[in-house]
């Protein structure tokens, strides 16, 4: 008589990376589902740029104000899916992370990453208006200027984790809305930092927005620090990484 051997299906196998791929598609995904977000990060630096840079008399000024709104929606977008932690703890998504082994910095890695891909949104449409209403200038600054509005966003992604963790889910981006807007005015953003005192550019010089700002505008303008610059940008992206990081634990370690 023959005896059955059942053989166990093998278990699925965990990403053992720092990034999880399917997370990060699946927060993309849900992203790009959310009609509202994709209109405030593509809608209002549009509007800005209209407003303020496509008016502009010189070609050299309006390249200023499109790269200035090109980093400006990517900070928000970045922000945004970031800050989007706060309603999946509402919603109980954080107490099933803990149930599984994803690691507190994998998962702030995969979410800073899922930001980022939306980020590039924002940067190339402004990139594409300003071309079309008469920007100009080098080759190398485009280039340059895109990657650094986009990679630049990373610091904002893990700001907006933080952030998502220590407001409630409705707050989350109202609270950050006006503190963005702050941070890009010190970032040299919506004026350049020439234009400020000596004391305001010292201030500004260690706020988060200035690492990006500098970087972005370099080819076109040598406003600031380009050592400062990356340093900040540097600095700034540990300090919120890490604190997303420990506030993901704290929060999970609840459950």
């Amino acid at each position: 008589m023959s005896t059955l051997t059942v053989t166990p299906a093998p278990a699925a196998e965990v990403p053992r990376g720092l990034v999880n791929p399917l997370y990060v598609q699946l927060d993309i995904r849900r992203v790009l589902r959310n009609r509202r977000t994709l209109v405030f990060t593509l809608v209002m630096p549009v509007v800005f740029y209209f407003s303020f840079g496509a008016s502009q008399p010189g070609a050299d000024a309006k390249a200023y104000v499109m790269l200035s709104f090109a980093v400006y929606g990517a900070m928000v977008a970045a922000t945004s899916v970031g800050a989007s932690v706060a309603v999946e703890r509402a919603s109980g998504w954080s107490r099933q992370l803990r149930l599984t082994p994803m690691r507190p910095a994998t998962y702030v890695a995969s979410k800073v990453i899922a930001a980022a891909s939306i980020a590039v949104i924002p940067v190339a449409v402004e990139l594409v208006i300003g071309a079309a209403t008469g920007a100009r200038m080098r080759a190398s600054a485009w280039v340059v200027g895109g990657l650094v509005a986009w990679i630049g966003s990373l610091v904002f992604a893990a700001l907006g984790l933080a952030i998502g963790y220590l407001v409630p889910s409705e707050n989350a981006m109202q609270v950050m809305g006006p503190v963005l807007a702050l941070l890009a005015l010190l970032g040299g953003l919506f004026v350049p930092l020439s234009i400020f005192g000596h004391t305001l550019q010292t201030v500004a010089s260690f706020t988060p927005a200035y690492g990006v700002g500098v970087l972005a505008h370099w080819q076109l303008s040598h406003d600031g620090s380009f050592v400062g610059a990356i340093a900040n940008l540097v600095v700034w992206t540990a300090v919120f990484g890490a604190g997303a990081a420990l506030l993901f634990r704290r929060d999970t370690g609840r459950v």
